[in-house]
């Protein structure tokens, strides 16, 4: 087990820029493929990337280890900003999400003030991915006159005011005042209240959740996943589709969706049984180590199809527990402003909704769902183990 344990780690340390960086370390390469969102996807455009990525922040902030108990990948950072408006202050190192929600997301080019948002909002209970979407929505209409000063209470909602997206963040955990009171319910029913032009500037799935805090224009098969999973966020990937780890082929394009939905299909399930064994996804990178230890662990012998076969059992207990509470497959698609097409940056004119009707219904079918309702078929709810639920599908 201990050799298991200890191949597990040094791989993991060996993939992606987390044992060096953080997830911080992703931040320009994420900007490579035009993943990255500025000012509410309004363009892909964002010079100062180098400047607020995980390489910066750890060679010119001061870092302090805090990792979780007896991790060796050690990510978790404690930093104290040494330079700019918010030089002494300290804080956890913001992880990519609060980089790009605090940041390009809202306009701000400072990391410390990242610093400085991502404590703020870790210290009210709020997700920095909901919260920066519904902010950088009210921050555009402040920009295009929908807003004003009346409608904020005197805040001045400019792009990059970082000390106004404080007062923000704590109005809405308050919800005081009237923006505070409409913000606080999420930026899909905020943006339906407000109604015009404005609601088509709001960047949400149809089912009501936000995605993570990147612009999946340039990362398709996160745009897919969001939609057409069965949780708020990422169901069948984690930082893409590793798909060579549990002997599959990756796409040759990633703006195809007749690669994307036959392999997306293929690969969901792996991760709901890294949920179910209770692995970190960072320490835990490649799938047929996490069954290494678990059946050093177990004294069992099991195969990848095993650990798929309990993940696609949650996927499709799930998705029934959906359908009863109401789930409709006109909701699985982004909003105007999520799927629309790019007009600049690495994914300039790739639009992911030319053929998205088609992808849905060949995902469907390979999920092994009814490709025109999306409902589990009876025969896959046996074959799972699940046949007690057939009678649960409306």
């Amino acid at each position: 087990m201990k050799k298991a344990n200890h191949e597990m780690f040094e791989f993991s340390k060996t993939f992606g820029p987390f044992y060096q960086w953080g997830t911080g370390g992703g931040f320009s390469t994420i900007y490579g493929v035009g993943a990255l969102p500025v000012r509410n996807m309004q363009t892909n455009i964002f010079p100062e990337h180098e400047k607020m990525n995980g390489q910066y922040i750890r060679t010119h902030f001061e870092i302090r280890s805090a990792p979780c108990y007896r991790c060796a990948l050690a990510h978790v950072k404690e930093v104290k900003v040494t330079e700019g408006p918010y030089k002494g202050f300290e804080g956890e190192e913001p992880e990519y999400e609060c980089l790009a929600s605090w940041g390009p997301q809202i306009g701000n080019t400072d990391p410390g003030a990242v610093v400085m948002l991502t404590k703020v909002a870790d210290s009210l209970g709020v997700d920095c991915c909901e919260a920066c979407w519904t902010i950088g929505w009210a921050m555009e209409c402040y920009e295009k006159g929908v807003f004003t000063k009346k409608e904020t209470d005197g805040l001045d909602l400019t792009w990059g005011n970082v000390e106004a997206v404080k007062e923000l963040l704590h109005r809405i955990s308050r919800r005081e005042g009237y923006l505070g009171n409409l913000l606080a319910d999420g930026v899909m029913r905020a943006s339906k209240k407000v109604g015009g032009k404005a609601a088509d500037w709001a960047v949400y799935i149809l089912k009501g959740a936000t995605p993570r805090t990147h612009d999946h224009r340039g990362r398709w098969e996160e745009c897919f996943d969001t939609c057409f999973g069965n949780t708020s966020t990422l169901e069948s990937t984690w930082g893409g589709v590793h798909a060579q780890f549990v002997d599959m082929t990756p796409v040759n394009d990633r703006f195809s969706h007749e690669e994307w939905a036959p392999l997306i299909a293929k690969y969901n399930g792996i991760r709901q049984f890294d949920d179910c064994v209770g692995t970190c996804r960072l320490a835990s990178i490649n799938p047929k180590h996490v069954l290494e230890c678990f059946n050093s662990v177990t004294g069992w012998n099991w195969t990848l199809e095993d650990a798929f076969t309990v993940g696609r059992r949650i996927v499709n207990l799930l998705r029934v527990f959906n359908f009863r509470h109401g789930l409709k497959i006109e909701d699985e698609r982004p909003s105007k402003r999520y799927g629309s097409v790019p007009i600049d940056g690495p994914a300039q004119g790739k639009d992911i909704m030319a053929k998205w009707d088609s992808y849905r219904e060949t995902y469907y079918s390979l999920m092994g769902w009814d490709p025109k309702t999306g409902k589990p078929l009876p025969d896959t709810l046996e074959k799972l183990g699940l046949k007690e639920l057939v009678k649960d599908l409306p």
